[in-house]
């Protein structure tokens, strides 16, 4: 039977039939002015929403207009919170007001609720026709509005689980989503890394039609200007040297040089800022995937023959019903001298790069009483960040995203606070850039026929597919024994063990990147099949890419021979050899 899976999302309409209350979503303003559209929780808090990322200065005003039905009063709410609340800490950092035709909404929001809410603004006086909305930046330290509601009815209440989602899908069985249709590909690839990337480039040079998918407006995941994490290991190693040619000219350029090697391709059709969140099965094989762009909330329905995914979190195999972990086996179930004696939901952490410059004249910070407090002592003396500015380790990758993120705010804007206002040599130094866009390192692993294991890299095993050379050690982090004495159970500094190096390369087999499950389904990228403890030697980006390399070719050879990803293992492995050696 076919069936519609999605994560859990709500709805909504512009205007109610009883009443003329209307929505505005924020991420849909005309100019968003210096707010930036924050996509990466959508799955978790029903929508994008507009960030105010100014590093401690208020951002420029983002501005649309919207129509007015009838001359009234109305009362106003809007979908935000106070972001450090949670940790009850003073402040309200986020702070930020609504103005409608040159006049402030009462209340300031960003001040109130550990969660997203709806915040009462209180009531205004609108005219009929035109009216000029703007979201006015208070603080520049990460306020966020969701959307507005306004209401003529006074003592009326949006609804805590009031929808975003413009054209969201039905979630009923066996119903489409209102979605444009956009015809059959032979390959689509959900995630716009350095893997899916890779992939997408490989499969369409072996003449498929390829569709990639790519939440963010720009292509290279952790490799991109939003995240700034340089790729490492290396390519074009034995068995087959040829692998690795795609990831190496990604790695000569930028965010446009990645575009344009995409763009120049007419076997690829390319999606940026659309976010796939909804699919529709077929026995064992996906039929559909649904993508929604972030800013319109349009929404898109892709058919074909394969799929990849290649988002990090698995978020495609996880929505389609694949095997998949979450965190670290036990010892006893893989045998990995380096696995934890009882499973857990312990992970890599995330890292949120920033980066400052000396000025030629001394420069304030505010004191930031909400961000997390430093002394002589825990004061880091950074001029910038490391892979080392990591965090999460204790929380759930991608339910708690979020919180992770935020508390790498806290803590960037905590030691810089601590400096700027008590340490000498900062006096003349500014903050000039910082990711908001989280570092992933580890999340869900899906499943394949192959499993690697630590074992399998410490002893170089030979495995009959292997076709991606890992030259990376076994690279587990967790936190810093000295961070941990200053900031227990909230710890931000990593430390790196790098003793399973083992030798190298190991060879990683094809087996791990298809689901063992679901039939239609490659995985390249951090996402695929290994235990937590391999997972720390094949994550780096040009073996991850190196690996979509992989998976577009062999998708070709699923369509030559109209066969799945496991039966090129099984039946056509020859032929998959010879386009490595091409």
């Amino acid at each position: 039977m076919k069936h519609l899976l999605l994560f859990p999302l709500v709805f909504w309409s512009l205007v109610s039939p009883l009443r003329a209350d209307l929505h505005i979503q924020a991420e849909g303003f005309a100019d968003l002015g210096g707010w930036l559209v924050d996509a990466q929780f959508m799955d978790q808090m029903g929508s994008p929403y507009l960030l105010a990322h100014g590093l401690g200065k208020p951002v420029k005003d983002a501005v649309t207009t919207i129509s007015i039905p009838t001359a009234s009063k109305y009362r106003v709410w809007v979908r935000t919170y106070n972001w450090t609340a949670r940790w009850k800490v003073p402040g309200a950092p986020g702070r930020f007001q609504v103005w409608f035709n040159g006049n402030a909404v009462p209340e300031t929001f960003g001040t109130v609720g550990e969660k997203w809410h709806w915040q009462d603004g209180g009531v205004l006086e609108l005219a009929q026709g035109e009216c000029e909305v703007r979201l006015k930046d208070l603080t520049g330290f990460a306020g966020r509005c969701d959307a507005i509601w306004l209401s003529p009815d006074l003592n009326a209440k949006p609804r805590a689980n009031l929808s975003f989602q413009r054209k969201a899908p039905v979630q009923e069985e066996g119903k489409s989503a209102e979605a444009e249709i956009m015809g059959k590909y032979d390959l689509v690839v959900v995630g716009g890394g350095v893997a899916g990337t890779c992939a997408a480039i490989r499969a369409a040079e072996q003449g498929l039609k390829v569709a990639l998918i790519q939440n963010r407006p720009v292509l290279g995941g952790n490799n991109s200007s939003e995240i700034r994490v340089p790729m490492a290991g290396k390519t074009r190693q034995a068995p087959f040297p040829k692998l690795g040619e795609v990831v190496e000219e990604l790695n000569k350029g930028n965010d446009q040089h990645k575009a344009a090697l995409i763009e120049v391709d007419k076997n690829i059709d390319l999606f940026l800022e659309h976010h796939m969140n909804a699919i529709q099965m077929e026995g064992k094989r996906i039929k559909y995937v649904y993508a929604q762009h972030v800013r319109t909330g349009e929404r898109k329905r892709f058919e074909a023959t394969l799929f990849a995914d290649c988002t990090g979190d698995g978020n495609l195999g996880y929505l389609a019903g694949a095997d998949f972990r979450l965190g670290r086996e036990s010892r006893s179930e893989t045998g990995e001298s380096k696995a934890p004696e009882k499973a857990d939901k312990v992970f890599l952490g995330a890292t949120l790069h920033w980066k400052s410059k000396r000025g030629s004249k001394p420069s304030s910070f505010p004191k930031c009483e909400w961000a997390v407090q430093f002394d002589e002592k825990t004061c880091m003396n950074a001029f910038g960040s490391s892979w080392k500015w990591e965090a999460g380790y204790r929380y759930d990758m991608i339910k708690d995203a979020e919180y992770i993120r935020d508390y790498l705010f806290r803590v960037i804007y905590g030691n810089w606070a601590y400096q700027k206002n008590h340490v000498n040599k900062f006096n003349n130094a500014q903050l000039t850039w910082m990711a908001y866009v989280l570092g992933k390192r580890e999340s869900r692993r899906l499943l394949g026929d192959v499993i690697v294991k630590q074992q399998d890299i410490l002893e170089d095993r030979k495995f009959p597919d292997g076709c991606v050379s890992s030259s990376w050690g076994i690279d587990l982090h967790g936190p810093d024994p000295k961070n941990t004495k200053h900031f227990p159970g909230e710890e931000f500094i990593a430390k790196a063990d790098h003793s399973g190096k083992g030798k190298q390369p190991f060879v990683i087999p094809y087996r791990s990147f298809y689901s063992r499950n679901i039939d239609n389904l490659f995985m390249a990228g951090r996402c695929i099949s290994v235990t937590h403890v391999a997972h720390g030697h094949i994550r780096v980006m040009k073996t991850t890419g190196t690996m979509g390399e992989v998976v577009g070719l062999a998708a070709s050879v699923c369509k030559k021979q109209k066969c799945t990803p496991r039966e090129v293992y099984s039946e056509h492995w020859e032929k998959l050899v010879k386009l490595f050696k091409e």
